[in-house]
């Protein structure tokens, strides 16, 4: 396929063979796996994974890709082929039974961050999703409190989601050559929260709104909701920022809210 990469779309392609060959072992497809690709692309992934699962779903945004892609694998049948946003897209749908759906592809790095949260949303569907990401996306993912880039994504990703660094990736293998470096993550629900939630619209609220305004202090950017004594009570510095506190702390506030107060 030489169609040229739309770069509105943040397409890179993948083309080195080697590092292929090292996602689908990392993988470790099936054949009866319930897999779908996010983004077919060029079928790089696509048709290496064909070869071992008797059905593969490709949710594809580019109509130019998604036509070349059904044309292009050596069985078409074995294809499910979706023509759609993959940020609108009910992945759970594909799953026939909670936690069998395996997620894969080198995702878009213009839609990786709001992607993963739309993932989130249906991790009861999920067995495990091994991406391609931005080096630095991967980075926040792993992050540790006190870290520059730990934050918003890191500390909602966390109490779901067990994650693991699985290989970095050069530029040469894509084309275009992207100008950063990208990271082969794997992600698996946990089989029950790192904590215990008492509202998780709650704490994602909370935790939007002190991340939004991760320069000030607790105290500063929770005093609609909390005050300073209040943030004390939980166990939390009200002078910290929010980089500084582990996911569970964040938790510790939401159970603090007064009652009326807060998200």
């Amino acid at each position: 396929m030489s169609l040229r990469p739309r770069k509105r779309l943040g397409q890179h392609f993948l083309h080195d063979p080697a590092v292929i060959a090292r996602l689908v072992r990392t993988i470790a497809p099936a054949a009866d796996d319930c897999m779908v690709e996010v983004g077919g692309g060029r079928g790089a992934l696509t048709r290496p994974l064909l070869e071992t699962v008797r059905r593969l779903h490709v949710v594809e945004l580019d109509t130019r890709l998604a036509e070349k892609l059904e044309s292009g694998v050596a069985r078409p049948e074995q294809l499910i082929l979706h023509r759609a946003d993959a940020l609108k897209f009910d992945f759970a749908s594909l799953a026939a039974k909670p936690g069998t759906l395996r997620v894969v592809g080198n995702l878009p790095y213009n839609i990786s961050t709001p992607l993963l949260f739309h993932l989130l949303e249906q991790r009861a569907a999920i067995r495990d999703m091994h991406l391609m990401l931005q080096r630095e996306v991967a980075e926040r993912i792993a992050a540790g409190p006190g870290s520059k880039v730990y934050g918003r994504l890191t500390v909602m990703l966390a109490p779901w989601m067990e994650v693991r660094t699985c290989f970095h990736v050069g530029p040469g293998a894509f084309a275009p050559p992207p100008r950063v470096r990208s990271t082969m993550v794997q992600m698996v629900p946990r089989a029950s929260p790192l904590f215990a939630m008492k509202d998780p619209d709650r704490f994602a609220k909370l935790v939007a709104r002190v991340f939004s305004m991760r320069r000030k202090t607790l105290a500063r950017s929770l005093r609609p909701w909390l005050t300073r004594q209040e943030i004390a009570e939980a166990g939390v510095d009200p002078l910290a920022r929010p980089e500084q506190l582990p996911p569970e702390a964040f938790e510790r506030l939401v159970r603090a809210r007064r009652a009326g107060a807060g998200p």
